[in-house]
């Protein structure tokens, strides 16, 4: 691990600002170097308002896209809501038809199948619309590369709005309209947005014309924090107010759907890392293992007792993903060790029986292992179908780019990305992505990175200064959970290793000559032990958390790594 301290931008404005806002240095500090330099940034920032939300109409074309909307609604036509199938789409489709099942009978759902269409809007998709009669098609998250597509509809009388936030090509599509913020001439304010944060825009743009107000339109916000966490979007801005809102959601009155994940799991109150890693997979594993539409079903059904029992089937949908995704995860890494001469920068591994539900899951677990730029392929169809992951600091989307001869088909992200290549290009395309990594990832990104916000005296972590750090939630991307470092720290003798395979390391540590311990855990690093043991002194990276046991709640720090001194 390489452990990097993040320097104090600027010491004059970190002090001010403690001094307005009535906090330690450290806590101003965390907050300057996100960005908040001021008092009125920071009330905004730790008081989320939805009246900060930005003005829909600011987005290139919404004008467009809800006038045809209008006019199809007016005159009685049958609209389709089309989405991807993970969970940024499945939420997309959910709350868009929700919304629109309230003012317009005539609102149908289209989620393509992995396996026979692939991603994105499909022709097969279409050719649905022709044969239903539908003459308006919403896509959301996906359409903004889908040239041909919308050529292909428009022949057939049929409108395309496309609602995306991925990085658009050269061409834009001819729809009617097309909304995405990171097209190069829209002004919208805020370029983060996930597909579902697009759709809301749209549905709030539709909302203020009916005259409703953001205020009745919370009860969406469940569906949109889901799609925040899941994709990983940066949790500033306009993301921050949503996804806060959407916690509240989730936590207080959530969709009938949610609420029937939420009761089999049993948990009381939801952060955003419980919405990644308990509610996403579950609604990702209908689209990996069967298909999305169960998850949209889910999402929008209103009667508890059928949502349990959807829920229920996801629930084994997404016991078996877990099973598949432990066995190719362990295929994968045995082929990596045989393959090993091969490839020493990035990694990529090809098997045609891999389940292509699961290959993006597989493709992070391996870097978990193997640090570096990974593709995992399985056969899909005639082609070769892949999930591309990242690692910190590289841009897989623009490495791709520079390997476009040997793919047929690619989009996504700087950290997450799907190609599609024929068989024979498979040998090619791996040496050229070798190469293309070895030249373009910097020495420094080949180590994982442990970025840390503050040095701090342990003396600091107090029930107070906890309750602030709870202040910067939700956490996510460029408003990670604080770090901090401390140094002069030894274990006061009852440091062992625990868990049922002694993979944990439990500490109670002290700092310098102040006897008072500190409680502290660190998962999977049970091996380190010799580092704290016999009164030595070491130097540790933490996060701070809360410790309930037995209906007793105390400060813990959660260790990330620790290193002799």
């Amino acid at each position: 691990m390489r452990w990097t301290l993040k320097s104090e931008i600027n010491p004059q404005i970190t002090s001010k600002l403690a001094q307005e806002l009535g906090v330690e240095n450290t806590i101003a500090k965390l907050l300057v170097n996100r960005g908040i330099e001021t008092f009125e940034q920071a009330k905004d920032f730790f008081r989320p308002n939805l009246n900060n939300l930005h003005n829909p109409y600011l987005m290139k074309d919404m004008d467009c896209a809800v006038s045809r909307i209008e006019k199809a609604i007016s005159e009685g036509e049958n609209i389709l809501i089309y989405g991807d199938y993970d969970v940024d789409g499945t939420t997309s489709v959910s709350l868009v038809s929700s919304y629109l099942k309230t003012i317009h009978p005539n609102v149908a759902t289209y989620i393509p199948d992995r396996y026979a269409e692939g991603y994105g809007i499909s022709f097969q998709g279409i050719d649905y619309a022709e044969d239903n009669g539908i003459t308006l098609i919403i896509a959301l998250d996906c359409g903004i590369k889908a040239i041909d597509q919308v050529n292909y509809a428009k022949e057939k009388g049929i409108d395309f709005i496309i609602c995306d936030h991925h990085r658009p090509g050269d061409k834009i599509p001819n729809a009617v309209a097309v909304l995405d913020p990171k097209q190069e001439d829209c002004e919208y304010p805020y370029k983060e947005l996930c597909g579902c944060g697009v759709g809301f825009k749209l549905v709030q743009a539709l909302a203020s014309n009916q005259g409703k107000t953001i205020d009745d339109l919370v009860e969406y916000l469940d569906l949109v924090a889901t799609a925040i966490a899941a994709d990983i979007v940066p949790i500033t801005g306009e993301n921050r107010i949503l996804a806060y809102f959407g916690l509240q959601v989730i936590n207080q009155n959530p969709r009938t759907g949610i609420k029937a994940m939420i009761q089999q799991v049993k948990k009381e109150e939801f952060t955003i890392t419980d919405v990644v890693f308990i509610i996403a997979p579950r609604i990702n594993a209908a689209g990996r293992i069967k298909h999305g539409n169960y998850a949209v079903e889910l999402l929008t059904e209103m009667d508890f007792d059928t949502a349990v029992k959807f829920a229920s089937e996801i629930e084994k949908n997404n016991t078996d993903r877990k099973e598949l995704d432990k066995t190719i995860t362990n295929e994968a890494l045995q082929q990596i060790t045989d393959n090993s001469e091969e490839q020493t920068f990035s990694t990529v591994v090809y098997a045609e029986n891999w389940h292509k539900g699961v290959i993006g899951i597989v493709a992070s677990r391996l870097i978990e292992t193997y640090y570096r730029p990974t593709l995992v392929f399985t056969k899909s169809g005639d082609k070769l179908a892949a999930s591309a992951r990242s690692v910190k600091g590289f841009d897989v989307y623009n490495a791709l780019e520079q390997c476009s001869e040997f793919i047929e088909q690619f989009g996504g992200h700087k950290y997450a990305a799907g190609l599609t290549l024929e068989p024979s290009n498979y040998e090619n395309f791996k040496a050229k992505f070798e190469e293309v990594v070895k030249n373009t990832l910097p020495e420094e990104l080949r180590t994982p990175e442990i970025s840390i916000d503050s040095e701090i005296n342990l003396d600091e972590v107090t029930p107070k200064f906890f309750r602030i750090l709870k202040q910067l939630e939700p956490f996510g991307p460029q408003n990670m959970k604080p770090i901090f470092m401390s140094g002069g720290l030894r274990d006061n003798g009852y440091g062992k290793k625990v868990g049922a395979d002694e993979t944990h390391l439990k500490l109670n540590i002290f700092q310098g000559s102040d006897q008072k311990t500190y409680n502290a855990i660190g998962f999977s690093m049970g091996e380190k032990h010799q580092i704290t043991a016999n009164g030595n002194s070491f130097k540790a990276v933490f996060n701070i958390d809360e410790n309930h046991w037995n209906g007793y709640t105390s400060l813990q720090l959660l260790l990330k790594d620790i290193e002799e001194e």
